[in-house]
């Protein structure tokens, strides 16, 4: 049985009831468990102890610095059964993985705030208003009901009852820290959790954002928690938290992922006859393939990319780690004087047939790898790739080697950014063998999203079975 904790002073509103060890999946926690004057039960998950937790220990953890603490509004249709109406499950979920990255903090569970405050049914019912168009807060009004009713008196009770009295607080939420301070918790630090917006929940979002004072957070902040893996995602220019919307399912993922980008015009060709592939208004999708290319471990192209464009396949407008390249390259033709062999900024991995012929030494960031026949296979690439470290891998191009992952299967994500230009004839983008009949066409789960005056499209092959 795990050791009791003594309170320092236990405040009037809130009785200490229980303690246990709560094993999750963002760590160890111990959950402790209260009772306030009107019966309402409430948690407080503390992580940082060593050895046998005791109000000393905890308190040892937070004399160098104020521990992050959520205060969390209980919400039973969004932290357990999974609501996309609301970003409070998410919220949760971010909030813990914070705290469980960091070794220490507090999540206050706060029961009895379902809705804001005016309960399960009243929020239901404040549902069905904003299905037919009324905001958030209008919706409470309407029902003759305060758009935020909660109190924060258990949950700086249960602070104090824990030895906290500073506080980095986990919230968008101005009003949150000004309750608390109000009552005695000084927060010298708030910051919004990197949760995304779903389509089912932008309009809540952004009214709370316009009408009840919440933060957008701030997109830089946004990505660098992309590139550190902390960025909690879930399933709109790229905007503050439009990039985890975007981008966070890519730094979350654990193992394999394969994804795809092809910039191509309206009628699917990514040049002209001539082999021109300057589409005008490209920078906002290049900025797109950029976070892309920060996001994954390497990039692949075909041979006939860097024959036509000598490119780098590095990043240029977004901070964040180069990705190694990838040339697939069966007769070795190219050119040795190629910015991917040289340029030195990148590993590159050269592709190359069994008997083809390349220079043996090229640097210590070149690595040339011979290929039996049947090894340019996408599948066999992808495995060879694998061997070798690179988990989260982009196909970049042409259009060819986009096709043939396509065709073969091996792709979770393709991004196909369409451009408003016609060009008639020219060299093909997404090309493959397709069905006979229309129905039997091949397609999946999208987003779409708008790239200044492109439009980007993101088949969701991994959701569609």
């Amino acid at each position: 049985m795990p050791t009791q904790l003594d309170p320092v002073s236990v405040p009037a509103t809130v009785e200490r009831v229980a303690e246990t060890m709560l094993p999750t999946k963002y760590g160890l926690f111990r959950l402790v468990g209260y009772r306030d004057a009107e019966n309402v039960e409430h948690v407080a998950l503390v992580r940082g102890f060593e050895g046998e937790p005791s109000h000393a220990s905890l308190r040892g953890v937070t004399q160098s610095g104020a521990p992050l603490v959520r205060v969390h509004s209980e919400c039973l249709t969004g932290d357990a059964l999974g609501s996309y109406r609301c970003d409070c499950g998410e919220q949760l979920d971010a909030a813990l993985h914070a705290i469980s990255e960091e070794g220490h903090g507090v999540l206050v569970y706060v029961r009895g705030h379902e809705g804001r405050g005016i309960g399960l049914l009243a929020k239901l019912k404040a549902y069905a208003l904003q299905d037919a168009g009324v905001d958030t807060v209008d919706a409470n009004t309407s029902l003759g009901l305060p758009v935020d009713s909660r109190n924060y008196n258990q949950a700086a009770d249960i602070l104090q009852d824990l030895g906290i009295s500073r506080i980095r607080l986990l919230s968008a939420n101005p009003a949150k820290q000004e309750a608390l301070e109000e009552l005695g918790i000084t927060v010298v630090e708030r910051r919004g959790l990197a949760v995304p917006e779903r389509a089912e929940n932008a309009a809540y979002l952004a009214t709370k954002r316009a009408r009840m004072r919440h933060d957008r957070p701030a997109a830089d902040d946004v990505w660098q928690q992309l590139l550190a893996g902390a960025a909690h995602p879930v399933a709109g220019g790229v905007d503050d938290e439009d990039l985890v919307h975007r981008y966070g399912f890519i730094s979350a993922t654990e193992g394999s992922l394969v994804l795809a980008h092809l910039r191509q015009s309206l009628d699917g060709f990514i040049a002209s006859r001539s082999g021109d592939d300057s589409f005008p208004g490209a920078g906002e999708d290049h900025g797109h393939l950029d976070r892309l290319r920060a996001l994954v471990d390497a990039v692949v192209v075909g041979v006939g990319t860097v024959l036509a464009d000598d490119c780098s396949l590095t990043l240029q407008s977004v901070r964040g780690p180069n990705p190694a390249r990838v040339v697939l390259d069966p007769n070795g033709s190219m050119p040795v004087t190629a910015r991917v062999l040289t340029d030195g900024t990148a590993p590159t991995v050269w592709m190359v047939g069994e008997d083809a012929v390349v220079p043996d030494d090229l640097g210590s960031s070149v690595c040339v790898v011979r290929v039996r026949k049947g090894g340019f296979e996408p599948a066999a690439v992808l495995e060879v790739l694998r061997d070798m470290g690179f988990a989260k891998v982009l196909v970049e191009g042409g259009g060819k080697t986009v096709s043939r992952f396509l065709s073969c299967g091996c792709l979770d994500r393709l991004y196909l950014t369409t451009a408003p230009v016609l060009v008639g004839d020219g060299v093909p983008g997404i090309r493959f063998t397709g069905a006979e009949a229309l129905a039997d066409a091949r397609t999946a789960p999208v987003r779409r999203f708008l790239l200044g005056q492109d439009v980007c499209t993101e088949f969701n092959f991994g959701a569609s079975g």
